[in-house]
């Protein structure tokens, strides 16, 4: 670990169910499939794991939000779109969560113009009224949406957790100075396993060692 990330404080996490949300980030049609505007290969990897934590949240009281990109085609200008490929329509099916997700009739649904869930989204109210104070969050990509959110869960004074193999990055070398950032920084790296036992047996979350 380099001497600056060094000085971080750690401390196992137990978490309420009731008060806990998980938020899965743009697992979108447009991220995942092949024909997607802007893929990112490999989702099915995260399918079974985020499955696994939505299933034990749900099951538990917590609460589960799908925070979905969408953008409106008659922008003059977008600003996701100076910097990349447009995606994510608003009324395409770019837009769909992917269907091997598991979705309930009363998940909420947050719909996001940026790349965090937070930024000008009624995420954090909706939270509040929810009386959530931990989020873990999950979803495409690391680097970019997944991080931004953290961050800002951060800011708004949330306990955040990120089970590592529930996202995926643009790279490995993303995806690790991610994670490393965020177990130093923002919150709490761990793996889906872990916060499945956290919900169903109230056992306490370690951060997990990411290499520098």
């Amino acid at each position: 670990m380099d001497q600056f990330s060094s000085h971080r404080l750690d401390a196992a996490v137990t978490i309420q169910p009731a008060a806990t949300a998980v938020l899965i980030v743009d697992m979108l049609l447009d991220f995942c499939l092949p024909d997607g505007a802007m893929v990112l290969p490999g989702y099915e990897k995260l399918i079974g794991p985020q499955n696994a934590v939505i299933l034990a949240a749900r099951a538990a009281g917590g609460t589960i939000v799908f925070v979905v990109d969408s953008h409106r085609p008659q922008a003059r200008r977008e600003r996701e779109f100076l910097k990349r490929t447009p995606h994510c329509i608003e009324g395409t099916p770019g837009v769909e969560v992917v269907p091997e997700l598991n979705i309930a009739s009363d998940d909420i649904q947050v719909t996001k113009r940026r790349y965090s869930g937070f930024f000008n989204t009624d995420l954090d109210v909706t939270l509040k009224d929810m009386l959530v104070d931990t989020v873990i969050v999950m979803g495409v990509v690391t680097n970019i949406c997944v991080r931004s959110t953290v961050h800002d869960a951060f800011f708004l004074g949330y306990k955040v957790i990120v089970p590592r193999d529930c996202c995926a990055a643009t790279g490995p070398r993303e995806q690790i100075s991610s994670l490393y950032d965020i177990s130093t920084h923002f919150g709490t790296v761990t793996d889906a396993s872990s916060v499945v036992r956290a919900l169903t047996e109230g056992a306490p979350i370690e951060n997990i060692e990411i290499p520098a």
